[in-house]
């Protein structure tokens, strides 16, 4: 009998108020660090995809014609073809199963936006497959660069109107400002632009999104503790 009271003693919530209070917090705390998705998921394969494929872009294609870098024609065509469709598929399955955990109206809000990038993109890729033929050689390096950037910069919008993200929907304002800048300069600069602007701008967003989770964590922690990442 005593060894029953013992253990019931043991399995009983903490009979300080302010110690509960804490293990709730840290509980807390720790399925909103497990929950949130990581923002360099989604932010750095595309900075990261952005800076090589239009960097090949701007190497191959310079403004007026000029070739930094000698290289086959086909070859930026071909790795910014295989870089958006590895990215895009990454985005999809990251934004799935972050929120495959979560259940009801969120959840199906998270998996129907990481099919959204996948649609979207294997649509866009149709119709430049398409119509490639029919533009002059410098219309269509500027198409391939500038449809992708421009897709991605309105994702990025739709997305921020969804959750009422202010960081997202200001990422994709950027995106989407900084593709309009490109492609008024003209063939050549828009791939410096969308690399450095763009492919940047979602890096430096990325560590500076992480580093904000980072800090609310820790302030959630009723103990102060430290939080990887």
């Amino acid at each position: 009998m005593r060894d029953e009271f013992v253990d019931d003693v043991r399995d009983a919530p903490p009979p300080d108020p302010v110690a509960a209070l804490r293990l709730i917090e840290r509980q807390r705390a720790e399925a909103i660090r497990r929950l949130s998705p990581d923002p360099r998921l989604y932010h750095w394969p595309w900075g990261f995809a952005w800076l090589i494929v239009f960097g090949l872009f701007f190497l191959r294609y310079g403004p007026g014609g000029r070739t930094f870098v000698a290289m086959p024609d086909w070859l930026p065509l071909a790795v910014l073809a295989v870089a958006m469709i590895a990215v895009t598929v990454f985005t999809a399955v990251t934004s799935s199963r972050a929120y495959s955990q979560i259940s009801g109206e969120s959840a199906r809000r998270g998996a129907w936006y990481g099919y959204a990038w996948f649609i979207g993109f294997a649509g866009l890729f149709a119709t430049l497959a398409r119509i490639n033929p029919a533009l002059p050689p410098d219309l269509r390096t500027l198409a391939w660069s500038a449809a992708p950037v421009a897709l991605t910069g309105v994702l990025y919008l739709a997305g921020g109107a969804v959750w009422l993200d202010r960081n997202l929907f200001v990422l994709g304002a950027w995106i989407s400002g900084s593709n309009i800048v490109g492609v008024v300069a003209g063939p050549g600069w828009h791939s410096l632009v969308a690399a450095l602007a763009g492919g940047g701008g979602m890096l430096v967003t990325g560590w500076l999104l992480h580093r904000a989770a980072v800090r609310a964590t820790r302030r959630d922690e009723p103990d102060g503790g430290e939080v990887s990442g």
